[in-house]
């Protein structure tokens, strides 16, 4: 039958738009490979050969049926050279849970998941990783076969702290210098994909881990939690008033005829076989040198006395058994009241400072007095409204100061707003700013982004500040009841799992395609390289980085060759390099973790 003209031509009209370019649509979809909550908005992105927009893609369950259809919009920005056009593909409306795939043309994404709880296993893998970074003798044997190691810790001699200079201020100047000792501080956990034992790193990771732990109590996280806390009360003298800091040196000097960690492809168990007197060069492979903080009598760097309070009060919080809950929080009194408030200068992190070049310090302390105040709570111990005042005073110091950022390693304030809001309504309105200015730098950084991730990917610490973002967004959703940074919260957690150029998932063991080629000595020598089961289960790696800080790197000597280059997704600014050698990129690390497990812990 004949249409009359009129609706013959809105017919017209009403067809869908067709692709701005008649050649067929090539490039690769990215997705966050574990998935999506039901009630998330969820975004795919076309890495582009070429532009485009109107193309047709469609969203397809485990059956093969198409369950969502949608047109790509204006490319978000251009990528690199050989993908010029970066599509975001809205998939929100799928809610169903379920199994689905991204189809475009010619390409096909991985698989994903839409549903609730998708991320608690995520959590409990991140706490495999700290079972396979245990050092002494209460090692887990887990994917990695690990042995007990570095037993000689239980009598390590102390130094005085090294002098370094050079270049990059990790330069050995003088001969080690021993002042004391032995004492005991085997056990721990390895802080990267080396065996140094960082102090500040480890109570970092242990305020995260407990925080997670107060959220959603987990049985293997409380032991582990435990087990970190045992160490951390070793490097904490309070007979001396001396806390220790570093357990081990990365660098080695030939000048004075000594290796450094860093200067031996090992599995740690080997040390301990090592004999070796006073002179050898691998003397201190074996028998670390322990580095203190402080000297008896004298104040302890704030940074470090903050966030062990923190991780000592939070344990006071989560430990069940109240005799050594009351023991965590006289630890973590101890420690807060020798905290350095004036005439700080240079913070102490590790030897040398330039490994970790931490200048913020007073979000420390407002951190370690919320969480003594929060177990003062619990405890019933009169000093809480003390401890509640302190971190008043030290959160308007934050805020009234130049050194703000978001959170990391570097810069605790979002996890001690969230709960000093609590504590100190007269104080939540700014508090909660201060949180809403965090996301706010993340939601410009990430305008400026085709993959709309908020870090900087030509500098460090990619993967943690990633996660940061995803907990902050988290923390400041339950502190107000307002959802306007959930959907940056979770692109950012989506940019770590995979929705990324690289179309790599930046935690070990997660998604399709996560990296098989870590800079780990364990995982490198009794580990799968191709990724099979054993790897090292829940590590976050450094992710992206700038492609200058990839310049002379060469494989460790004895390493087992591994490398799966990505280099069709570099841009001449940064690249992801899966390669044993490559720890600026692959190296995990327990604060990269920590703070993923918190962001997995807090998502839906």
């Amino acid at each position: 039958m004949r249409r009359p003209a009129v609706l013959a031509l809105l017919t017209v009209l009403l067809l869908p738009v067709a692709p701005a370019t008649a050649e067929p649509v090539t490039g690769e979809l990215r997705v966050d490979q574990v998935g999506y909550g039901p009630a998330e908005t969820k975004v795919a992105y076309l890495l582009g050969r070429a532009p485009a927009v109107g193309a047709r893609f469609t969203v397809v369950d485990a059956r093969g049926r198409t369950v969502h259809t949608g047109r790509a919009p204006a490319p978000t920005g251009s990528w690199n050279a050989a993908h010029p056009a970066v599509h975001p593909l809205d998939l929100s409306a799928v809610r169903q849970p379920g199994t689905y795939r991204v189809k475009l043309g010619s390409a096909v994404s991985p698989e994903f998941r839409i549903g609730g709880g998708l991320f608690a296993p995520l959590a409990r893998a991140n706490n495999e990783f700290f079972q396979a970074q245990r050092d002494g003798e209460q090692v887990i044997t887990g994917r990695l076969s690990r042995k007990p190691a570095h037993l000689a810790d239980r009598q390590a001699t102390v130094y005085a702290e090294p002098e370094f200079g050079g270049d990059f201020g990790d330069e050995i100047l003088a001969p080690l210098k021993p002042i004391g000792g032995p004492v005991d501080v085997e056990g721990g956990w390895a802080d990267a994909g080396d065996y140094v034992k960082f102090t500040s790193n480890s109570a970092y990771s242990l305020a995260e881990m407990g925080l997670s732990l107060r959220t959603r109590y987990d049985r293997a996280l409380a032991d582990e939690v435990r087990f970190g806390l045992r160490w951390l009360d070793k490097m904490w003298d309070a007979s001396t008033g001396v806390l220790y800091a570093q357990v081990g040196i990365g660098t080695g000097s030939e000048e004075f005829g000594f290796l450094g960690d860093h200067d031996v492809w090992r599995l740690p168990e080997a040390d301990d076989a090592r004999q070796v007197q006073p002179g050898h060069p691998e003397y201190f492979v074996k028998h670390r040198p322990v580095f203190p903080a402080n000297a008896p009598g004298e104040a302890i760097s704030p940074n470090l006395a903050g966030r062990v309070a923190a991780a000592f009060a939070l344990g006071a919080q989560v430990e069940r058994d109240r005799t050594l809950a009351r023991r965590y929080l006289d630890e973590a009194a101890s420690v807060f009241a020798k905290a350095k408030t004036t005439e700080v200068g240079e913070l102490v992190t590790a030897f040398p400072h330039s490994y970790y070049p931490e200048s913020s310090w007073r979000d420390d302390l407002e951190l370690g007095a919320t969480q003594l105040a929060l177990a003062g709570q619990r405890l019933g111990d009169r000093r809480a409204k003390e401890w509640t005042s302190q971190a008043v005073h030290w959160a308007r110091e934050y805020l009234g100061g130049d050194d703000q950022g978001t959170l990391n390693l570097y810069d605790t304030s979002a996890l001690a707003h969230a709960d000093l809001a609590r504590l100190a309504p007269h104080l939540r309105g700014e508090l909660v700013a201060d949180l809403r200015r965090q996301l706010d730098e993340g939601v410009a950084g990430a305008q400026a982004s085709p993959f709309r991730t908020a870090v900087d990917l030509t500098q460090f610490d990619a993967a943690t500040k990633s996660f940061g973002f995803a907990a902050t967004a988290r923390l400041y959703r339950g502190l107000t009841g307002d959802p306007a940074y959930d959907a940056f919260g979770t692109q950012q957690r989506n940019f770590a799992l995979g929705a990324n150029a690289w179309g790599i998932s930046l935690v070990v063991g997660a998604g399709s395609r996560y990296p098989h080629c870590p800079h780990h000595q364990v995982a490198n020598l009794a580990g799968s390289t191709d990724g099979g089961a054993r790897i090292l289960h829940g590590a976050v790696v450094n992710g992206p980085n700038g492609t200058a800080n990839f310049d002379g790197l060469t494989p460790p000597d004895g390493a087992t060759p591994c490398s799966e280059p990505l280099a069709a997704y570099d841009t001449p600014e940064s690249r992801f390099f899966d390669d044993v050698s490559s720890w600026p990129s692959s190296e995990p690390a327990i604060d990269f973790t920590s703070t993923a497990m918190l962001a997995f812990t807090l998502s839906p």
